[in-house]
């Protein structure tokens, strides 16, 4: 596996997913229930944005770093800000960007629980060290598709699911179909996301269509997605998604707004209009 995070650390993907990600924890979190929230490809947990890497790429600048004066109107975009806003030493500017973990636990409440599986042994062991004072975390050094199996269901049985693998080649796209129904099969009352990229759009048509017939249970599957670039860009990465399977009741109204706002704070010209929309509506 060659991928590595470090040089796309904030960038205008991790800002859609991790802003979603927010807006989907603050819904659940609206029932006073204990939830758990489990990550298959969780990374390294917290990046720097001055290191070596994420100054080659620079690809923060296209993202989080556009957001650095925003004042949003969206209640989620505006807590999923103020929680990077927070991080040490981001005081006076963004040099810290959090990883989906991180963000999660800075949402989640004391008696939640959160399930990291990480297949990298450096990178779990950053993990461990970046969680050792919270209780509330477990770190699995392990395959992120293999832990579908082994961790479900967890304990809380409410909580939330992201599949998050690199997509370093076409048959991510079906793994991630494959482990959204094997999760489902396990877990029938989770509520299961997937990020995905914007690249080849033909692709994405067998990605959605997949999804919108595999068996995933009534609650419906919803997209929300949004590109930054024109899809002809040659540039590889011009936008992504997410992907909620069960989604909690109101969140549709809470990501419309939320995706409008970064679309405009993120988008080059030519980029096409930001999408909240179901791929299959609840049964």
């Amino acid at each position: 596996m060659n991928y590595r995070h470090a040089f796309h650390a904030g960038n205008f993907a991790d800002v859609l997913k991790h802003a979603v990600l927010a807006a989907l924890l603050l819904q659940m979190q609206r029932r006073p229930k204990p939830l758990c929230y489990l990550e298959t490809h969780s990374g390294a947990g917290l990046f720097r944005l001055d290191s070596p890497e994420a100054q080659r790429s620079r690809e923060s600048a296209a993202g989080i770093l556009r957001c650095r004066k925003l004042a949003p109107a969206s209640p989620p975009l505006a807590a999923y800000l103020r929680l990077v806003r927070g991080l040490p030493g981001n005081e006076g500017g963004f040099s810290s960007y959090p990883g989906s973990p991180l963000v999660a636990a800075g949402l989640l409440g004391p008696d939640d629980r959160l399930v990291l599986s990480e297949l990298v042994p450096a990178e779990a062991a950053v993990l461990r060290r970046l969680f050792r004072s919270d209780p509330r975390v477990a770190v699995h050094c392990r395959d992120g598709w293999e832990a579908l199996g082994a961790l479900l269901p967890p304990k809380p049985r409410r909580g939330v699911l992201l599949v998050d693998p690199p997509y370093e080649d076409a048959q991510d796209f079906d793994r991630v179909v494959a482990g959204l129904q094997q999760a489902r099969r396990q877990w029938a009352v989770g509520v299961l996301a997937a990020w995905y990229p914007v690249k080849d759009r033909r692709t994405l048509q067998g990605f959605t269509r997949a999804l919108a017939t595999a068996p995933l249970g009534p609650g419906g599957v919803l997209r929300a997605e949004l590109s930054v670039r024109p899809d002809d860009n040659p540039a590889g990465l011009n936008g992504s998604g997410m992907i909620i399977v069960a989604p909690p009741w109101g969140l549709t109204e809470e990501l419309r707004p939320l995706l409008a706002e970064l679309w405009q704070a993120l988008r080059e010209p030519g980029a096409p209009s930001p999408r909240v929309d179901w791929l299959r509506r609840p049964a």
